[in-house]
């Protein structure tokens, strides 16, 4: 936990959730809203200050899909798998996207830059095929604009795309 003040960030969670019954989750939900994933430290931590086994906490994170053990990068791109956009050529634009960044699924770029994941489904079935890139919801996309939101990342999470 690098930046100044994280570890009071890990105790005001800390001190939110302990001692309610099954609270464990919402603690490290509130962890990878700060953070993006849930840092060992931050875990370690919110263990030691909710009385709760670092294994017990472990078995959370590894069972739960939602959570990240590391940093995505810093444009997340997520593509929609549901019924929709899987109909209308989403594993076409996973395949392309994960070409382009030379990654899989679930990696994140050596360079920290974009981190590749798919989802189930983003809700917007009448415009799939769907991707988001950070909070920007890309609309009916092609290989080519795809392509071209990857190469400007900025400017699609700035909605100037």
């Amino acid at each position: 936990m690098s930046p100044t003040g994280t570890e009071d960030d890990v105790a005001a969670i800390a001190k939110r959730w302990k001692n309610k019954r099954g609270s464990l989750i919402m603690a490290l939900h509130g962890l990878q809203d700060r953070y993006g994933y849930v840092p060992r430290e931050a875990a370690m931590s919110l263990g030691e200050q909710m009385d709760v086994p670092l294994a017990r906490i472990y078995e959370v994170l590894t069972f739960y899909n939602y959570f990240r053990l590391k940093s995505p990068g810093k444009h997340v791109v997520s593509v929609c798998m549901g019924t929709a956009c899987y109909l209308k050529g989403a594993p076409q634009l996973l395949s392309r996207a994960s070409e382009e960044l030379g990654i899989k699924p679930g990696e994140t770029t050596a360079d920290g830059e974009f981190h590749l994941q798919v989802v189930r489904c983003v809700g917007c079935c009448g415009l799939a095929p769907v991707v988001t890139v950070n909070a920007k919801l890309l609309a009916k996309v092609t290989g080519e604009s795809l392509e071209a939101h990857l190469l400007t990342p900025t400017t699609a999470e700035d909605g100037k795309a």
